[in-house]
């Protein structure tokens, strides 16, 4: 091997030393590794196998089972290129033999008409002898003209050869110049909006495409553009799918840009007139570094549900998980662009995509989210930006239960009802949301139906924290059947996978494939279009091959805003969700106290709030619980908790789901909160 990795020893590098009776021992780097024969015998071949190894290895280290092309040319065009110079080569050796053979009968026949040239008398005979002598000799001569260029023929093929190369190797350095430079403007790009967003007076000659212009185009221009038109196949296997495609999510975030700016539609002038959005904040206080005894805290707990371990703030982010779940949003551009699909197996992966990309923010995000309130809520008012409300609510406190609705003037419907099941396991938490996803289109009916995967947070107790996202997804349309199952592959330490790899295929209601998805979850997803299918693969592992056209770029992650890593990682969106606003629900997690000095960096007295609020929480369920068992005793219907905006319904499965009850906006309108309870 070119290289070591987990689990395996370079013999090249190896001391071998036999033990005692039937032991041998590998010294490699520090380590020892002892094993054991069955008996002396066995032993020794294991001996002199791995002596023969090891005087071989060194020849062999060139030949590197990794599959990359560490040369200036890609793999593909210098095997092109060699094959065509080894045919030449070989046809060039035929013809050597031909003139070999040719030498020798040629010089035969020469010496075969001299002697009878000498035998031969008459000048009638030695004229036609010499005549034939003649021929013999040019076509000799022939012959090596003949070879000689095929020499000079490899020899411009050999150079033609070294130009193509040199060609290639430009081509590939100004792709990559180009690769970069995009990066570049993309980043330029990212940092004009910050820009913007903290000093927008000084932009304000900056005017926003008309709706439906340039900004649609783009937005269709991602989409499986002009894909009859690209005849290049990809064979791809579901078991493996893997798309090289470079890009850039410029004209996503050109997009969402856009969107920063809302246009007067009364404006009868003639000219347009622009109005400014309401600023957001694009940073809070950064992170302060306490150091906690995680194992004192932890020891106890392992087996126990993680909402009832009794965390301090060190170890939470300064965000409940009611925000969380509105994080969910992050790409809500997905939605917009899957409104006006009139296919809806293009929506498909559109709602596919987007249910993958609300996993991007979680990469770095490994501390926990505050457990909410019974009866905390959560708004968020994006209208003017990009047209939707969410409104969320804590509806169950054992087991934590949220309830979340979303309304877009932009063509859909989302709601979702998600119960947090966790579990610490000493080395690991992992958290496993239960509950259904629900996204409806309004023009064209299409009701989408999914569930989250299981989140594994690893080292807890030593090493660095990481996170990882496992399982599957089912996403259906109830309304036409179409499904797609997207795998979230477990990250493993001898996988040779990309990591965060996530796959899929989109089905319609006959079964048939119509799509490959592929990407990670932490970065971007591509879709390509299936225009052929077979099976193949060794008996007993039958893999179906999909011939595709070329992959187009569905969702792409946003850069996270500078200093990230002191600001707990969040995103743009995140940064904004507990900002202060007025107006708001009085239980709303914005006016939550400790997540709200949790955030400015006062820790101490956070942790001081959140024990008060636990306390303040479990007497009012004991309060609770008493009155139940009163009214129990004395025979009345026992009531329990109640949500203010969301009620409990059934769903056509059966299942109970809650479901927004509508009066959180008019509310807010009229500012009348009497019915709110003070839960903070």
């Amino acid at each position: 091997m070119a290289h070591t990795c987990r689990g395996t020893i370079p013999l090249a590098t190896t001391h071998i030393e036999v033990g005692d009776t039937c032991h041998l021992v590998l010294t490699s780097r520090g380590r020892s590794y002892h094993m054991k024969a069955t008996s002396e015998g066995e032993c020794q071949r294991w001996v002199t196998a791995l002596q023969q190894a090891k005087a071989s290895s060194s020849l062999l280290m060139h030949h590197s089972d990794d599959s990359g092309d560490e040369g200036p040319v890609p793999q593909e065009y210098r095997a092109l290129t060699q094959g065509v110079l080894k045919t030449l080569a070989s046809k060039l050796d035929d013809l050597s033999t031909c003139n070999e053979l040719i030498g020798k009968h040629g010089a035969a026949l020469q010496r075969s008409l001299s002697e009878l040239e000498e035998l031969r008398g008459s000048s009638e005979s030695s004229d036609k002898v010499k005549a034939v002598n003649e021929r013999a000799t040019l076509f000799r001569i022939t012959s090596n003209a003949m070879i000689n260029a095929c020499r000079d023929f490899l020899d411009v093929a050999e150079s033609q050869s070294r130009r193509w190369q040199k060609t290639l190797q430009y081509e590939r350095e100004q792709r990559h110049h180009l690769e970069e430079t995009i990066e570049q403007l993309a980043k330029q790009h990212n940092s004009l909006e910050r820009a913007w967003k903290e000093n927008p007076t000084s932009y304000t000659g900056v005017e926003r495409p008309q709706e439906g212009d340039a900004s649609d185009e783009n937005d269709d221009a991602e989409f499986f553009d002009a894909m009859e038109d690209s005849r290049a196949f990809i064979t791809v296997t579901t078991g493996s799918i893997q798309h090289k495609r470079s890009g850039s999510n410029q004209s996503m975030m050109s997009g969402r840009m856009s969107n920063d700016w809302t246009h007067n539609e009364n404006d009868t002038s003639g000219t347009n007139h622009i109005q400014l959005r309401r600023t957001r904040r694009s940073r809070i206080p950064d992170k302060p570094n306490y150091s906690l005894n995680l194992w004192s805290i932890m020891k106890n707990c392992i087996g126990k549900d993680l909402s009832k371990i009794p965390m301090p703030v060190n170890f939470n982010e300064p965000l409940s998980m009611l925000q969380r779940l509105t994080e969910d949003l992050e790409y809500s551009e997905l939605l917009d662009r899957a409104a006006r699909c009139d296919s809806s197996l293009e929506q498909m992966c559109l709602v596919a995509a987007f249910s993958v990309s609300s996993y991007s923010t979680t990469v770095h995000r490994t501390a926990k989210p505050f457990n909410p309130l019974l009866g905390e809520t959560h708004e968020l008012d994006r209208l003017e930006e990009y047209g939707y409300r969410s409104i969320s609510e804590q509806v169950s406190h054992h087991p934590p239960a949220a309830a979340h609705h979303v309304t877009s003037q932009r063509g859909w419907t989302l709601w979702q009802h998600i119960t947090i099941d966790s579990k610490f396991r000493g080395k690991y938490i992992s958290v496993m949301p239960l509950g259904n996803i629900h996204l409806h289109f309004h023009s064209s009916g299409n009701h989408y139906v999914w569930s989250k995967v299981t989140s594994t947070v690893h080292n807890i107790i030593v090493g660095k924290l990481w996170i990882d996202q496992s399982g599957d997804i089912d996403v259906v349309n109830n309304t036409t059947k179409d499904t797609c199952r997207l795998k979230f592959s477990p990250y493993s330490y001898f996988s040779r996978d990309v990591p965060r790899k996530v796959t899929g295929v989109v089905e319609d209601r006959e079964g048939t494939a119509n799509y490959i998805l592929s990407g990670t979850w932490d970065d971007k997803m591509e879709s390509a279009k299936i225009v052929d299918s077979s099976q193949g693969g060794s008996e007993g592992k039958q893999k179906t091959v999909y011939q595709t056209l070329q992959p187009k770029l569905l969702w792409k992650k946003y850069p996270l805003p500078d200093n990230a890593e002191n600001m707990h990682y969040f995103s743009s969106l995140a940064l904004t969700l507990n900002e202060q606003e007025d107006g708001i629900a009085p239980t709303d997690s914005r006016l939550r106290p400790d997540q709200r000095l949790m955030e400015a960096g006062v820790w101490d007295e956070a942790n001081i709030q959140k024990q008060r609020l636990e306390e303040c929480q479990r007497l009012e369920r004991k309060k609770r619980e008493a009155q139940a068992n009163q009214a129990l005793e004395e025979g009345q219907d026992i009531e329990g908790y109640q949500p203010l905006w969301f009620e409990k319904r059934a769903e056509h499965s059966g299942e109970s789901t809650y479901i927004y009850r509508g009066g959180y906006w008019e509310a807010k309108d009229r500012q009348d909160w009497n019915i709110c309870p003070n839960i903070f």
